[in-house]
């Protein structure tokens, strides 16, 4: 197993153990063969590559004979995707659990921390990351560092495709697997594009999140008791939760005056990403997957109806039915601005943070339109 640990906050938490609990807990795979994963594999990739030129060429984010700064793409199974997720999770809570630390002696939730200590906490999030390890079909992974067995840009980036998750959902859909596996590539691509292609957005958002962290005034044992709420709803141990759960999710924990300000930031370019991915995907996806309607019918439903009460108290508590409004506000978004000044017209939207849609104009595409093409035609 890879080492994610190392000095700084281990005490809060134990990567290591994060990693090991969530891979022995995770659920098996679907069954299949070594040749077919081989050729399963194999086909990602090839989609992948495809999916790159038809993302490039539908979206214009890149100038003729410019080049965007590259990323691998890698297809991993569940605890490969768990060992880069621990590993970004790591690079981006550092700060807030190093500021948790700090406080440790001298909040109240000093002695709950005290009990729990950093192995019990690593439990606790490698339970989390053993439910949502199961369910991400693909993910570009932003900012953890590449590791030996994960490779990744120097300065951070890789796209990570599930391979039992997609072949799970295929199965479950009754899907065309050769369509379905493009279509996931397509949406995946354009994260990939979006960061490789806008050289200041990793930047800038990672910025914006380390902000987030920087303001927080979350108290350590309220922080942990959450987790752990969060990690026995997973278990089953939470039986009364429903959807309607009046529960805080963690996000809603963690937010100062001045987080709310940076959160409505973080939401509308996690709106804006989402959305223009699944935008990508239907206009790219009648010419190269025959079976797209059918897929997306399927897929949707499936989204929205989410797998159990268990699966839609975890979402709310962990904040994923918000992800949920971003897939369709951002959708909504990008189609209404391109309809209206067509895709170069949108694609003012990279120029710079100062062109990115505010969480009102995601509401409002029309004020966007008038802000940013009324300042740049001026």
């Amino acid at each position: 197993m890879t080492s994610i640990g190392g000095a700084g906050t281990s005490g809060m938490v134990d990567w290591n153990l994060a990693v090991a609990t969530a891979t022995r807990l995770v659920r098996p795979g679907p069954d299949v063969g070594r040749d077919e994963a081989r050729l399963v594999v194999a086909e990602l990739r090839r989609h992948a590559k495809a999916a790159e030129e038809h993302v490039r060429a539908y979206t214009r984010m890149l100038p003729e004979g410019t080049e965007a700064h590259d990323t691998p793409v890698l297809v991993v199974d569940r605890a490969g995707w768990i060992k880069a997720n621990v590993a970004g999770f790591r690079e981006l809570l550092t700060p807030l659990l190093g500021k948790m630390q700090d406080r440790r002696a001298s909040t109240p939730g000093s002695t709950v921390l005290g009990t729990v200590g950093g192995k019990v906490t690593g439990v606790e999030l490698g339970m989390l990351l053993s439910f949502l390890a199961s369910r991400i079909l693909g993910q570009y992974e932003t900012f953890a560092p590449a590791a030996r067995d994960l490779p990744g840009a120097p300065e951070g980036g890789r796209l990570l495709l599930v391979a039992p998750n997609i072949v799970h959902v295929e199965r479950e859909l009754a899907v065309s697997p050769h369509d379905f596996r493009l279509w996931v590539c397509l949406h995946e691509e354009t994260h990939r594009t979006q960061f490789t292609a806008v050289p200041w957005l990793r930047d800038h958002l990672q910025g914006e999140i380390q902000s987030f962290l920087a303001a927080t005034e979350v108290d350590p044992g309220t922080f942990v008791e959450r987790l752990r709420e969060a990690a026995q709803t997973l278990a089953g141990g939470r039986p009364e939760a429903e959807e309607g759960d009046p529960a805080p999710s963690l996000v809603e924990l963690v937010q100062t005056p001045e987080q709310r300000e940076i959160l409505g930031r973080l939401t509308a370019v996690m709106s804006l990403l989402e959305g223009h991915a699944d935008y990508v995907m239907d206009g790219v996806g009648p010419q190269v997957v025959p079976s797209v309607a059918e897929i997306r019918e399927k897929f949707q439903a499936r989204r929205a109806r989410g797998a159990s009460r268990l699966d839609l108290a975890l979402r709310k508590l962990l904040g994923l039915d918000a992800k949920l409004r971003q897939y369709r506000d951002g959708e909504r978004f990008v189609r209404a601005v391109v309809d209206q000044v067509g895709m170069d017209g949108f694609n003012r939207v990279w120029t710079s943070p100062n062109t990115l849609p505010t969480k009102s104009e995601i509401a409002a595409p029309a004020d966007w339109i008038a802000r940013v093409h009324r300042t740049t035609d001026s």
